[in-house]
């Protein structure tokens, strides 16, 4: 009964439920109609500009070319977290960048580039730099140029980064201060030498025995021989610090690599009671400059043939290569390649251990001062493995010979910390 009085009730001749649905159809057409006027009214919103370069920059979420930079180049967030990176950037600094936005005048700097203000409406916002070094895994020396880039929030604000490495003039800085300091010493030893042999044959003139003069005359030829190997080996030094953070690319077998410093040592081990063992495992691969490593192991070689030998008992010397075992608390990786030299020979003290790497520090007891070496060629040794995040160990005793240990890092760690 009651549906039947409600369906009856109409208003202008229509029943009360079309009347609702015209409704209903009236305020729908009034939203769409309203919705499409906002859109014609409203302007598009604006992309901010650097007005004194006339570039635009992209909306906050949008990447920027940084590719086109000729240098390497970070995008951060607020935070500091790297947003872009581009190709030179990741070749040049690969895993460190972390490490690098980590340190506390990374850090600094990128807040004060944060709060930096531009001094007019037409102006840039200013920049703000830090230099620091970067003590792990080798000391590097960094500049980092930072500015903020302005957003239409201040939590859409990013800082744009140029890293560049000043490691090289630093390490020429150094070099410079440690000829003064160190070299000069052992540079005066042979001159002193050469000068005094000289003035002799001068005052002597023709009165002086041939006897007499050829001896000074073959003194003076060890003292400029000496002289030149010290010279020689100081400037290897240099060039082995001018790239030494600068990881090693090329891919070497290790039994190419050993091959090559077979053929340079062989002909001194052809004296009587003089031998050469190899023991080299099979399929080894390192990431290394080939032509370090050689003087590596040259260098360790030399020096068992100069200081462990004994003339009175055979002598031998081992050069192996083989895998390192895969947990090994010696070494700051799991796995690697080990090479090494081990003798027979005299040995040393153990005080003398931890200063062999220090730079013209000599075994002086162990040879005669003719055949001393200069003094160079661990401290060459351990630079060379700085720069290829290797370690070297020695291990010694008197009487029971020395085994120099190289440890180079699994290839694919090296490969890591280079992309």
């Amino acid at each position: 009964m009651r549906t039947d009085s409600l369906a009856a009730i109409s208003h202008d001749g229509l029943p009360l439920w079309a009347g609702l649905i015209l409704a209903g159809v009236a305020v729908v057409g009034w939203g769409y109609a309203a919705l499409a006027f906002r859109r014609r009214t409203i302007p598009e919103p604006v992309v901010p500009e650097f007005p004194t370069m006339g570039l635009s920059l992209p909306l906050p979420d949008a990447p920027l070319p940084i590719e086109l930079f000729p240098g390497s180049v970070l995008l951060l967030d607020r935070l500091g977290a790297v947003l872009q990176a581009n190709e030179e950037a990741l070749i040049q600094f690969g895993d460190s960048v972390g490490a690098i936005l980590r340190h506390p005048a990374a850090r600094s700097a990128l807040s004060a580039a944060l709060r930096a203000e531009p001094e007019g409406a037409d102006d840039l916002p200013p920049v703000c730099s830090t230099t620091f070094t970067l003590d792990v895994p080798v000391p590097r020396t960094l500049h980092l140029s930072l500015r903020g880039l302005p957003g239409p929030q201040d939590r859409h604000k990013r800082v744009l980064v140029v890293m560049s490495d000043r490691s090289e003039a630093q390490v020429l800085d150094r070099m410079r201060l440690d000829f003064v300091a160190h070299a000069s010493h052992e540079l005066r030893t042979p001159l002193a030498s050469l000068s005094g042999f000289i003035d002799a044959l001068r005052a002597g003139g023709s009165t002086m025995d041939e006897g007499t003069r050829l001896q000074f005359l073959d003194i003076m030829g060890q003292q400029s021989a000496r002289l030149k190997r010290l010279i020689d080996r100081l400037l290897y030094l240099s060039r082995v610090q001018a790239h030494e953070h600068q990881r090693p690319r090329d891919v070497v077998e290790v039994a190419d690599l050993m091959a090559i410093v077979l053929g340079e040592v062989a002909p001194r081990f052809d004296e009587d009671g003089c031998t050469l063992n190899l023991a080299i495992e099979d399929d080894l691969i390192i990431k290394a400059d080939e032509d370090e490593m050689v003087q590596v192991l040259l260098n360790l070689i030399e020096n068992a043939l100069k200081y462990g030998r004994e003339r009175e008992r055979p002598f031998s010397v081992t050069l192996f290569a083989r895998r390192a075992p895969e947990r090994d608390d010696r070494w700051p990786e799991d796995g690697g390649v080990l090479l090494g030299v081990e003798d027979n020979g005299r040995g040393m003290e153990a005080h003398h251990l931890p200063r062999l790497t220090e730079r013209f520090y000599r075994v002086v007891d162990k040879v005669e001062p003719a055949q001393q070496g200069t003094g160079l060629g661990l401290s060459i040794v351990r630079h060379i493995l700085d720069r290829h995040g290797g370690r070297l160990r020695v291990a010694s005793a008197p009487g029971r010979g020395t085994t120099c240990l190289v440890w180079l890092p699994p290839v694919s760690v090296v490969q890591s910390e280079t992309v």
